[in-house]
């Protein structure tokens, strides 16, 4: 099995850990074991814990509380998994085979890009169009989503935009899915993550075609435990499981452990209010900071998330201009190549808030020469 290089992340591995400035980021700062301790985290049962294996497909305890947040589904429509990415990367794996056809929209999380190609399977795109309040491209919808068409994928709130498809939308979505006989594959992970308005409405139950992924990363603030989940039909999810026993085996038993306190229904509110308020707090810097430069840069106000796209009016390739940023100002910045738009720059917006400030005065120094 051949697989493509994943750009964004590798460039991010490369260098985050090696830059004054990480702005290539994508959620809100961690919160720390101390604050899951305050949120009724047992740190004297963790340290008692014995670290054998834990349940392969996740805990009973935490799978049913998973199951509070998904009405209809029971313990067998859930797999745990080692973050977000494998649980998308378990769906298609199990899915895909050589010959078939994935469509994806664009921009996005680029990751079941590149895993079709090493499944040898095609992928046709469509855009969301900024243009439009970032709805589908309907035409272009139609088009990659057809009776050959085994998956679709998308990530709704939408990483990058941080745009949130409409019902109206959604339900076009899942009846041409239905009507081509395509599974649904929404990656849900910035579910929680709004800035205003009320909760993004999930896939879930809008079809027996659905499946949701998603997890602790983004809207929760836990990353480093590296806890996901997929919730689909129970026949896909034991495939899932049989694929993950010959991947990972399953998650590891304190990450399981933290996932339990914080989905619990009063945490991941409280959760969720960090989150919320990191991103209100941040928000007006970095619109006042795209607002500095004129025409030269237009700013997408992102409905969810912690990062915001950011189109700058020049032809300078997007992956260009973030190595000068990197090199010459100690940034690391996303280039839209890597998210699928070309013309734009991914800008992190999530942490504290002289830390955002500060970088985004570096990208600032690069852009300004570009007038």
């Amino acid at each position: 099995m051949r697989i493509p290089v994943f750009e964004m992340e590798r460039m991010q591995s490369t260098w985050e850990n090696l830059v004054d400035y990480d702005m290539s980021e994508s959620g809100v700062r961690p919160i720390t074991l101390r604050g899951l301790v305050e949120m009724g985290l047992d740190l004297d049962a963790a340290l008692d814990m014995p670290l054998g294996y834990s349940q392969s497909n996740g805990t009973l305890a935490l799978r049913e509380r998973l199951v509070a947040l998904y009405p209809g589904s029971t313990v067998d429509h859930v797999e745990v998994t080692n973050g977000t990415s494998e649980a998308n990367y378990l769906v298609a794996l199990s899915l895909l085979q050589p010959g078939d056809e994935m469509a994806m929209e664009l921009p996005n999380y680029m990751q079941l890009w590149g895993v079709p190609e090493s499944l040898q399977a095609k992928v046709r795109t469509f855009r969301l169009r900024p243009d439009r309040q970032w709805e589908p491209d309907w035409d272009e919808f139609e088009q990659a989503v057809t009776p050959r068409t085994r998956l679709l994928y998308l990530s709704n709130p939408n990483n990058p935009s941080g745009a949130v498809l409409s019902d109206d939308a959604m339900r076009r979505i899942v009846a041409r899915c239905e009507a081509t006989g395509t599974i649904v594959l929404a990656d849900e992970v910035y579910l929680g993550a709004e800035l205003d308005g009320g909760r993004t409405r999930s896939f879930w139950g809008m079809s027996d075609r659905v499946v949701v992924t998603s997890g602790l990363s983004k809207a929760y603030g836990i990353p480093g435990v590296r806890i996901g989940w997929i919730v689909g039909p129970k026949p896909l999810i034991g495939t899932c499981w049989s694929q993950h026993d010959y991947l990972t085996i399953g998650p590891n038993k304190l990450s399981d452990m933290v996932a339990r306190v914080a989905v619990a229904p009063d945490n991941r509110e409280t959760l969720y209010a960090r989150t919320r308020a990191i991103l209100g707090e941040n928000l007006p810097t970095i619109e006042r900071w795209a607002a500095g430069f004129g025409r030269l840069i237009e700013f997408n106000r992102p409905r969810a998330g912690a990062m915001t796209l950011v189109r700058y009016r020049s032809e300078v390739p997007s992956l260009d201009l973030c190595e000068r940023i990197r090199v010459e100002q100690s940034t690391l910045v996303v280039p839209g190549r890597h998210v699928g738009l070309e013309g734009y720059l991914r800008i992190w917006y999530g942490g504290r808030q002289e830390y955002i400030t500060e970088g985004l005065r570096r990208i600032g120094a690069v852009l300004s020469t570009l007038g």
